[in-house]
């Protein structure tokens, strides 16, 4: 049985999931061999991007929600010696320690499959025995912020307060809320307010409000309950929202609309755009990224 009540004293989020079985098609041929998760914003995966934002929100077990030709997301998250020891070697001691620290702790990272590809709601269903009766961090690697503090982090001090479930939003323009997944917007500051419902890609007229979920949640483990009961729904898909919507009904959702960006990185236009404001962000390469582009005479292109 589902409970009714609000924490008094939320449970510390320890454990994140990520799912990442999904097959990338938007991004064929690309993704025929590799998966979506890997491709690269400058230097970095799209996964590890994920994986960093939730180390610095005090995550501690990470569990990847796999499925076929995925081998490699683990081995990104494995030690490889002899590459280590061929950078040692050439003093490449830099990159040495970055690969490193990008690595969470022997034994903080797990592994499972969705054996079927039957929707997001079924990916997070799948990682249920992992997680136990705990809650958890669900985030969307192909959502990628620029925010500081890191978008998770945002929504923990929120569920530090307010217990239940959170989920983060960013405001969209009204024309384009038909694209999204959006909240009906209740009482609360931006930092934390309640969430009375959500409708998925409304119509401008019909739509609540212009707040879109994006990729970032703090879910309670009553959940899988609902997930593991439910129908298959659009798309023949077991879908979250579905589950999400059953759950408002005795839970508290509560709203961040965190201070960052996001950069839809599911499509080809988010993860260019995502390339050129990373790219331009870093200290590192951003003059020499200027100059390149000034050189393309860009204006003449466009």
């Amino acid at each position: 049985m589902i409970s009714t009540e609000s924490n008094a004293v939320a449970q510390r989020v320890r454990t994140a999931v990520f799912p990442v079985a999904g097959l990338g098609t938007r991004f064929l041929p690309a993704t025929k061999a590799m998966p979506k998760e890997m491709l690269t914003v400058v230097d970095r995966p799209l996964i590890q991007y994920a994986v960093d934002e939730a180390r610095e929100a005090g995550i501690e077990h990470f569990v990847f929600v796999t499925g076929r030709n995925k081998g490699v997301i683990e081995d990104h998250f494995d030690r490889q010696f002899e590459l280590e020891t061929t950078l040692e070697a050439r003093g490449k001691i830099e990159a040495l320690e970055e690969l490193q620290q990008d690595l969470p702790s022997a034994g903080r990272t797990s592994f499972t499959r969705q054996q079927e590809p039957l929707g997001l709601g079924h990916a997070v269903w799948c990682a249920r025995e992992i997680v136990g009766d705990k809650p958890f961090a669900l985030l969307l690697p192909d959502m990628i912020f620029q925010a500081k503090p890191g978008v998770l982090r945002q929504m923990i001090d929120a569920y530090e307060k307010t217990g239940g479930n959170v989920i983060g939003v960013e405001e969209c323009a009204w024309e384009d809320v038909s694209s999204y997944g959006v909240v009906v917007r209740g009482d609360g500051p931006d930092t934390g307010f309640a969430i009375n419902g959500m409708v998925e890609k409304p119509a401008r007229d019909e739509a609540p409000s212009n707040l879109f979920i994006s990729g970032r949640y703090i879910l309670q483990p009553e959940i899988f309950t609902l997930l593991a009961e439910q129908k298959k729904g659009a798309g023949g898909e077991i879908q979250l929202t579905d589950a999400m919507q059953a759950l408002m009904q005795q839970q508290r959702f509560t709203g961040v609309k965190y201070e960052g960006k996001v950069f839809d990185c599911g499509s080809k236009l988010g993860f260019l755009t995502a390339n050129v404001v990373f790219a331009l962000d870093r200290d590192d390469i951003r003059s020499g990224f200027l100059e390149e582009l000034r050189r393309l005479d860009l204006e003449e292109r466009l």
